[in-house]
């Protein structure tokens, strides 16, 4: 009994981390780049953030993005992509990414988050490469 519980965890455990790499790439993000994006929209922001992004699809769970979410790609194709997300109790949400050109995006976001509503739209745009620091240089 116990084995049988021991390789539904780990069956679970590789769905999960499918869904995860899933969504990590998104085919409709392939000729966008990672870099520092200037990301404006966000709620509580007086004016557009940079950010260094390595994932871009990061950007679906926007509203989530200090929490552990599981996600999965819905619909992917052409310039567009759809995903779904789940983040345990804090919350859950749904993202369309557009991608307008390889340096610009649109995100439209929605879902629950703390347990209040949220709905917004925010733009991307690549700006530059990201900082390469000593300590990410070294082997």
């Amino acid at each position: 009994m116990a084995r049988e519980l021991t390789l539904t965890k780990i069956g679970a455990l590789t769905a999960g981390s499918l869904m995860l790499l899933a969504a990590a790439n998104p085919a409709a993000l392939s000729q966008a780049q990672p870099g520092v994006w200037e990301i404006s929209g966000a709620p509580g922001t007086n004016g557009p953030v940079r950010q260094c992004l390595a994932d871009l699809s990061a950007l679906a769970r926007y509203e989530h993005r200090t929490n552990n979410c599981v996600a999965k790609v819905s619909k992917d194709g052409g310039t567009s992509a759809s995903i779904e997300y789940t983040c345990g109790g804090a919350g859950f949400g749904h993202s369309e990414i557009d991608m307008l050109t390889p340096r610009s995006l649109r995100i439209s976001t929605q879902g629950i988050s703390g347990g209040l509503p949220f709905n917004y739209v925010l733009q991307a745009h690549r700006v530059d490469d990201c900082v390469k620091t000593p300590a990410s240089l070294r082997h």
